[in-house]
C-alpha cells in the first residue's frame, strides 16, 4: 500500500521559510518521480513542483520560481520541499504526489498545513 505521510507545516511570518517533509513507503520511492501540490482555501489543487526519480531534475511552477526548492533522499525514501520568501499567497495544504507535473497521483495522506500571516 503506498503511503505518503507529509509534516513539517506550520504558522509562520511573511518572509519566512519553512522545510516540509514526506516520509513514502509501500513503493519504489528511488524509481519515481515525485511532486508537490497545495490547495488554498477555497480553492483546487494546485502542482507546485516535480523531481524526476534518479537524476534529480526539477520543475517548477512560476508562482514559486525562485523561492521553493525541491529534493529528496533515496536512501531515506523520503521527499523534501524548502520554502523561503514566504507570501501570503503560499498559505494552504500542502502534499505530496506520486509522479511528474502532468501526471502526478494523490495517496490520499494528511497533507500539512502552511499559514503565511503576520
Amino acid at each position: 500500500e503506498v503511503q505518503l505521510v507529509e509534516s513539517g507545516g506550520g504558522l509562520v511570518q511573511p518572509g519566512g521559510s519553512l522545510r516540509l517533509s514526506c516520509a513514502a513507503s509501500g513503493f519504489t520511492f528511488s524509481s519515481v518521480a515525485m511532486s508537490w501540490v497545495r490547495q488554498a482555501p477555497g480553492k483546487g489543487l494546485e502542482w507546485v513542483s516535480s523531481i524526476t526519480s534518479r537524476s534529480g531534475l526539477a520543475t517548477y511552477a512560476d508562482s514559486v520560481k525562485g523561492r521553493f526548492t525541491i529534493s529528496r533522499d533515496n536512501a531515506k525514501n523520503t521527499l523534501y520541499l524548502q520554502m523561503n520568501s514566504l507570501k501570503p499567497e503560499d498559505t494552504a495544504i500542502y502534499y505530496c504526489a506520486n509522479g511528474g507535473p502532468q501526471t502526478w497521483t494523490r495517496s490520499g495522506g494528511q497533507g500539512t498545513q502552511v499559514t503565511v500571516s503576520s
